[in-house]
């Protein structure tokens, strides 16, 4: 509450276009000043403007929806736009009629008494800009309003650490007939309470290729996501986000990013770390399969040119592509990376152990999936991995392997 009674608000705004003016889209959360919780999420694409008129429209929405919240509050503006903060505290002229019209907007939605501005640096407005990213990418519109408690006390950077924190409620199964710490029902059985590395395996966007069906490998850098892939990406970073809160809450939040170092690997995995405020690190190892000579064809021309050959490269698993790679070798440098996760992330773990995004290809996460599984290759090709697709494992140090989940964001 504020000195006179009243609740109090902080409303988190920001706007950008890419190019100026260029495709813009804005982003506004609003918090309870008191705990930090979110307690409601707007965001909007907007067409093509500019910079400053995506921050004002960012503005404007915060304000409202703070307004919906408690019309009475006193309202914290915090936004890294120096330009709105000056302009709308009275201190600098307004000379641009767009920017001037919705300023008097922002100016409308509450009595100028309940509201004041302060400047942040961009690090510590990072919620509402990812919000803004994520309409930018999707091309699309979120409303969200959290209960009063909100879905945490911040976003992003903000979050708990999932090291630290006190690990999600347990629930009782079958595991308490052995005195052993309770699970989920349908986990994995385990007569410890040793951490596990859980790993988000994150299939890239659809791409031109995709579109296609033809053959994407690591032999080449591109393609880049189409716009339909980037929504896909943005979908999944959503999803990705709510894994330790509305989805898998005994799971531990994510706290680290790798990535393919290819194009389409890369633009997905901006887009979750966006959503989760958290950096991304590339590793060869997660790249796709090497198709070789078949890169860039379709099935139909690579049976024609090579008959037989890709039959047994998906029924065998050790078949290598013509000059490229088979299965059992992407398996095996995936292994690598995702066991040296383990040894980097693992220690000093919680009960709750850790969380991973690894943002990659089909073959890739078939790949992961079945080495942990301890499946042969000749499996793996029966594991469907749909574009923007969530599979979750869980590793523990000592190799035992669990397959959590699996679907893409429009099932859960």
């Amino acid at each position: 509450m504020s000195a006179d009674g009243r609740r109090h608000l902080v409303v988190e705004a920001d706007g950008g276009s890419r190019g100026n003016p260029g495709p813009a889209g804005f982003g506004a959360l609003v918090r309870d000043g008191a705990s930090g919780h979110v307690l409601a999420e707007r965001a909007a694409f907007l067409g093509t403007t500019t910079n400053n008129v995506a921050e004002y429209s960012g503005l404007v929405a915060g304000l409202r929806a703070a307004a919906e919240i408690d019309p009475d509050a006193r309202v914290t503006v915090r936004m890294d736009s120096r330009l709105v903060v000056e302009q709308m505290s009275g201190r600098w002229q307004i000379k641009h009629d767009d920017m001037r019209r919705l300023a008097a907007e922002a100016a409308a939605v509450l009595p100028a008494g309940q509201v004041a501005y302060e400047w942040v640096p961009r690090a510590q407005n990072s919620a509402a800009d990812a919000l803004a990213n994520e309409a930018m990418d999707t091309a699309g519109t979120i409303a969200r309003d959290y209960p009063p408690d909100g879905p945490a006390p911040g976003s992003g950077d903000d979050e708990p650490d999932p090291a630290t924190d006190d690990p999600p409620a347990e629930v009782p199964g079958e595991s308490a007939a052995f005195d052993t710490p309770a699970r989920p029902s349908g986990a994995a059985v385990r007569f410890d309470d040793a951490p596990a590395l859980t790993v988000v395996l994150v299939r890239h966007g659809q791409t031109p290729l995709t579109v296609a069906g033809a053959f994407s490998g690591s032999s080449v850098p591109g393609p880049s996501l189409t716009a339909r892939g980037r929504t896909q990406a943005a979908q999944a970073a959503d999803l990705v986000f709510r894994i330790g809160r509305q989805a898998w809450p005994d799971l531990p939040r994510p706290s680290a990013i790798v990535a393919s170092p290819l194009v389409r690997a890369q633009e997905t995995a901006r887009a979750v770390g966006r959503r989760l405020g958290v950096h991304v690190t590339t590793d060869d190892r997660f790249a796709e399969v090497d198709f070789g000579e078949w890169e860039g064809l379709t099935a139909a021309e690579v049976d024609a040119a090579w008959p037989g050959r890709l039959h047994a490269w998906h029924t065998t698993g050790t078949t290598a592509a013509p000059g490229g790679e088979s299965y059992a070798d992407v398996g095996a440098r995936v292994w690598h990376g995702l066991q040296d996760l383990v040894d980097t992330l693992l220690p000093g773990a919680g009960p709750a152990g850790r969380t991973a995004v690894v943002v990659g290809h089909a073959v890739q996460v078939r790949a992961a999936i079945g080495t942990a599984l301890g499946a042969p290759p000749s499996q793996w090709s029966r594991v469907r991995v749909p574009p923007a697709s969530v599979s979750i494992l869980r590793l523990w140090a000592d190799g035992t392997s669990e397959l959590t989940a699996q679907g893409v964001p429009s099932d859960l």
